[in-house]
């Protein structure tokens, strides 16, 4: 292979519109903008402009109110815990922690931490370390024998 050989493959590359390069282009003139107008000119920045009148966004009242320190959880089912210990990604006998479940690939990041939910079947005793976990989850590990900590975090914490 030499180097003039090389090229891309089919379609990965869209070749640039050239506008207004004449009436043979088809985007000759007015380059596809139409005639006249603030949309016609350069350096137009509409956005949400509604030509003086009150915009929408100002118009519909506000309702609700998002905490700007709310925690986000990485939300974990027993049933999938139970069926990564059934295809031998997690050691049900080790400690399981954000950290397994990350190196497992269970989950993508901690965020805030995890929290195990009840959905799904666990069969197996595992010992759980989360930063929460809901009543129905809890019983259902401790129903086997197993245990379920919720530890506050030093993300949970703050």
């Amino acid at each position: 292979m030499k180097l003039h050989e090389l090229s891309d493959n089919a379609g990965a590359a869209k070749k640039q519109k050239r506008v207004a390069r004449g009436p043979g282009s088809g985007k000759g003139k007015t380059a596809g903008r139409g005639i006249k107008g603030q949309k016609s000119r350069s350096g137009v920045a509409i956005g949400g402009y509604e030509g003086g009148q009150m915009p929408l966004y100002r118009r519909l009242p506000k309702r609700g109110f998002n905490k700007p320190n709310q925690k986000h959880y990485a939300v974990v089912n027993l049933g999938l815990i139970q069926k990564f210990i059934d295809a031998g990604k997690l050691d049900a006998k080790a400690e399981i922690t954000g950290e397994v479940m990350v190196a497992s690939g269970m989950v993508r990041r901690v965020l805030d931490g995890v929290r195990v939910l009840a959905k799904g079947e666990i069969t197996s005793v595992v010992n759980l370390n989360v930063a929460g976990a809901s009543k129905a989850a809890i019983e259902a590990v401790e129903k086997l024998g197993g245990k379920l900590t919720v530890a506050a975090t030093a993300a949970a914490a703050e």
